[in-house]
């Protein structure tokens, strides 16, 4: 039965690399009598070209080749947005412990060891490409609302996945991208998996660039271990222009209360609005007033209220 894609009804495309043209031959003939479509690569720099150029549904990576070894390859691919969502399923006939690790490392979703049997080989690329599928499909459906949603590993820091409307936004507030999650978000996501361990609550994550801030919260754990981030993209304007128009605020006890609501002290906010501690708790007593409170918790919570629901309309 032939491995149609039942999307584009067109069978699933396998890459394999190795430098030996008898395993190439043997891989070809088992997986297109699969079903499969089969494309072959007998150095580095040809599975590279041949990844960016088919973006196949799977590779078969052989581990120990001359000049660039599979570890740089996938290494390579995993770096490109374009290529680092293909599972890479590693052929070695290293078993040892160091070999499997560099293999994952590297990016890879799986290995089969030499000798290779045929039918195991089979069944482990039908695996990853069904749970590859069902992933993508799921992104499919956050790209198609408009969802801005990121995946991380944390054990190495590497941007997993990303919807085009998050990498947007990760490039506009943290500049160039590379494989790696930006080193704010790390630490922020460190610190919540610590808090979600010792049963706490942790704050979003805040990012202000100019007159716009990128709030990251994070949504869930995957079953593959991942964690999955939400991005939300607010402007600071808009914001402060809701706390003016709800609370009959001036402008600058505005920006002083949104920035009581980010946790922010007196002197930070200072610090923010190039003015002294001092005038920020003039601010602060006004703003009090006109709310109706005594603390700074209960002005937060009247303030975060209403920039909820303006927020959601």
């Amino acid at each position: 039965m032939l491995n149609f894609n039942p999307e584009h009804h067109v069978p699933d495309v396998v890459l394999i690399v190795d430098d030996i043209p008898e395993n190439l031959s043997i891989l070809h003939d088992a997986l297109d009598e699969a079903g499969y479509m089969v494309l072959v690569a007998n150095n580095g720099e040809s599975a590279i070209h041949r990844a960016r150029q088919s973006v196949p549904n799977v590779i078969l990576l052989d581990a120990m080749m001359p000049e660039m070894d599979g570890f740089e390859v996938c290494r390579k691919l995993k770096a490109e947005y374009a290529t680092q969502h293909i599972p890479v399923i590693f052929m070695t006939g290293l078993t040892d412990t160091e070999s499997v690790v560099a293999a994952f490392e590297a990016g890879g979703t799986d290995y089969v060891t030499k000798p290779l049997k045929p039918l195991e080989v089979l069944a482990r690329i039908s695996s990853h490409i069904q749970r590859s599928r069902a992933t993508e499909q799921a992104r499919s459906a956050l790209d198609a609302f408009g969802q801005a949603s990121v995946a991380i590993t944390m054990q190495d820091g590497i941007l997993v996945w990303q919807t085009p409307l998050a990498r947007r936004m990760l490039k506009e507030f943290f500049g160039v991208l590379d494989r790696r999650a930006p080193q704010p978000i790390l630490d922020w996501l460190s610190g919540i998996i610590a808090a979600r361990a010792l049963g706490k609550e942790a704050l979003p994550l805040t990012v202000v660039n100019d007159a716009k801030q990128l709030v990251v919260s994070l949504s869930r754990q995957t079953e593959d271990g991942e964690w999955m981030l939400m991005l939300r993209e607010e402007s600071f304007v808009a914001q402060t222009g809701s706390l003016v128009s709800a609370f009959k605020l001036t402008i600058r006890e505005a920006e002083v209360l949104y920035w009581v609501v980010k946790g922010k002290t007196s002197r930070d906010i200072g610090d923010i609005l190039d003015t002294s501690p001092r005038t920020v708790n003039k601010h602060l007593e006004r703003v009090f007033e006109k709310l109706g409170v005594e603390t700074r918790t209960a002005a937060a919570a009247k303030a975060i209220d209403k920039m909820r629901i303006n927020h959601h309309q």
